[in-house]
């Protein structure tokens, strides 16, 4: 039923557009403008009305290859062609090629001579030779207030701007019209508004010292779009909106383990490091070693050959690098090699969207694998807890549909050891979460470390002390005493005590063994003697066997003669005595 459902939206005709150019507005308005309708961009002084037509027209040009007309009501020509200068824009060369047409009607109303009713055929005359010299697509009036301030009479007014969008409508031209804001309406006749197909809002607001933009589309016939406030830029490339694309959760994900720069924190993971791709909140109180864990995870990065772009809202780049050589971590040979560039500022240099924005230029650019923002905690001081919190979603959704493995750092409070950004939701955001913290103990102050979180893998939950030495960090091994784990100057108690309970059971065994041996030879002794004892028993009973047994012989040898002796003795006589 719903795939039904899906597929018939799928086929449903959709409202032709003209894509704008602009980054992030039309992403914002699914597509660009109603293609050849007017659409009002209205807003105070300042706020980009002006910038934002021109640069319609100029990307439709150079982009799309649609011309276009600017016919403008306030400045001169010239004066449009030097304020846009600095952006790239070359509104004389673009006249020049014949792809833009640029006139400026003065209308100044002490100098009209009413003389039957004031219309908008002289307009509509001018304008249309304009666009049919060029075969313009797109058409900006600026501004509407000037043309329509010969008009005394509401009726007659609201008739005539009925009449104009009507006759911009038909001439298929894609318009946009800018129009000042006005006490309590949009605009400030109240009327352009209501017969505009599309209306965008521009505000130029400050908000504790700090100048913040943001654009709002109020209406769009025909067309779904966003409804939120976006903040915008203006900067040297033009206006940037944001955010841009991903709020859909719809990007790629990648299997493959990147290392953390610590192989002491990567045995912790059971995969042996964390996700490309992912990002990761690093939090602590200061002196935490946040830093050099940041900057080590950046070295690696290097180290594989991959590009690492490092945000530094504490330190200028050459402090970091001097701070991290002291730990063994040599940056200036991957920044030479251009695979690692710092960008350091204060977070008060500019507005949550400037970070922002410099982040997407900066990135654009240089198209790193990793990025480092060191810390995010800061960017509060511009920022209340919501905005910052909006800022480092579009920020975090960003880096992961760009394939960006990104580690962040955040302070937290060492008063109530909470952290701050936890309040704004940040920690949830993320794919990994990290703790390091203070392990204090009798006159002395440890770090520790431990992983709070780690989406899509199981992980060590130990509490592991780590040094930071002049070979980079260092993790210790886990030594479990009578109560607990035992840190800092309790592994030294520890080992001395293993240490003299080895000695210990070293000269107990020492002394069973010697114990043994005397045992061993006591009983060798004895069983010699009884040995000796018995061979002389031996010999004796052999002596006296033996003489028993000559004593036998000589009797049988005795009986013998004896026997054979008294028969001779007995018949020799009796023959003798009868001869």
């Amino acid at each position: 039923m719903q795939t039904a459902s899906s597929s018939s939206a799928a086929t449903l005709p959709k409202l032709p557009k003209a894509p704008t150019g602009i980054e992030g507005l039309d992403e914002i308005t699914e597509g660009g403008l109603p293609l050849g309708r007017p659409t009002l961009v209205c807003g105070s002084a300042g706020c980009g009305k002006t910038l934002m037509a021109i640069e319609f027209l100029v990307r439709g040009i150079q982009e799309y290859d649609e011309p276009g007309v600017l016919m403008t009501f306030e400045e001169t020509a010239d004066e449009l062609a030097a304020n846009v200068a600095s952006l790239g824009f070359d509104l004389k060369q673009l006249q020049t090629d014949k792809q833009l047409r640029l006139d400026h009607v003065h209308i100044d109303r002490s100098e009209i001579e009413e003389a039957g009713e004031y219309d908008l055929d002289g307009l509509f005359i001018r304008l249309g030779y304009a666009i049919d010299s060029i075969g313009a697509k797109r058409v900006v009036l600026d501004t509407i207030e000037a043309l329509f301030a010969g008009f005394p009479n509401e009726a007659v007014l609201r008739s005539e701007i009925r009449r104009l969008f009507r006759w911009l409508k038909d001439k298929g031209v894609t318009t946009v019209i800018t129009a000042e804001r006005g006490d309590g309406t949009l605009t400030r006749q109240g009327l352009e508004e209501y017969v505009s197909d599309c209306v965008i809002l521009l505000d130029n607001r400050v908000i504790d010292q700090i100048t913040t933009r943001r654009l709002r589309i109020v209406k769009y016939r025909g067309s779904t779009h966003g409804t939120n406030e976006y903040p915008y830029l203006i900067s040297e490339d033009g206006i940037s909106v944001l955010p841009v694309t991903s709020l859909k959760l719809e990007h790629t994900v990648s299997n493959e383990i990147i290392s953390s720069g610590v192989p002491g924190l990567d045995e912790m993971f059971t995969r042996k490091g964390w996700y490309r791709g992912s990002s990761v909140l690093l939090t602590g109180t200061a002196g935490t070693a946040k830093t050099t864990l940041a900057a080590s995870f950046a070295a690696e990065t290097c180290r594989r050959g991959e590009r690492c772009l490092y945000f530094a809202f504490e330190e200028s780049p050459a402090q970091l690098m001097r701070n991290m050589l002291s730990v063994g971590i040599d940056l200036r040979p991957y920044v030479d090699q251009g695979l690692l560039r710092i960008e350091a500022s204060r977070p008060t240099l500019n507005g949550l969207e400037r970070h922002l924005v410099t982040l997407h230029k900066t990135i654009g650019d240089y198209r790193p694998e990793a990025v480092v923002i060191d810390p995010i905690s800061n960017l509060v001081s511009v920022g209340s807890l919501s905005e910052v919190r909006s800022m480092l979603t579009r920020m975090i959704d960003f880096l992961k549909v760009n394939g960006i493995t990104a580690l962040f750092t955040a302070l937290i409070s060492a008063r109530n050891g909470q952290m701050e950004m936890t309040e704004e939701g940040v920690s949830s955001l993320v794919d990994t979460w990290i703790s390091v913290r203070d392990l204090e103990g009798v006159g002395e102050r440890n770090r520790g470390l431990s992983i709070l979180k780690a989406r899509g893998m199981s992980h060590s939950n130990q509490v592991r002390e780590f040094l930071v030495t002049s070979h980079g960090i260092q993790l210790l091994d886990v030594i479990i005493g009578p109560e607990g784990i035992i840190t800092g100057a309790g592994r030294l108690t520890q080992r001395i005590q293993e240490e003299a309970q080895r000695v210990v059971k070293q000269h107990e065994a020492d002394r069973r063994d010697r114990e043994l041996e005397r045992k061993r030879r006591v009983l060798e002794a004895t069983i010699a003697n009884l040995r000796t004892e018995f061979e002389t028993v031996e010999e004796e009973l052999r002596r006296v066997s033996d003489e028993e047994q000559t004593r036998e012989a000589a009797l049988r040898d005795g009986r013998s003669a004896l026997a054979t002796g008294l028969s001779t003795d007995y018949l020799t006589p009796q023959t003798n005595a009868r001869p």
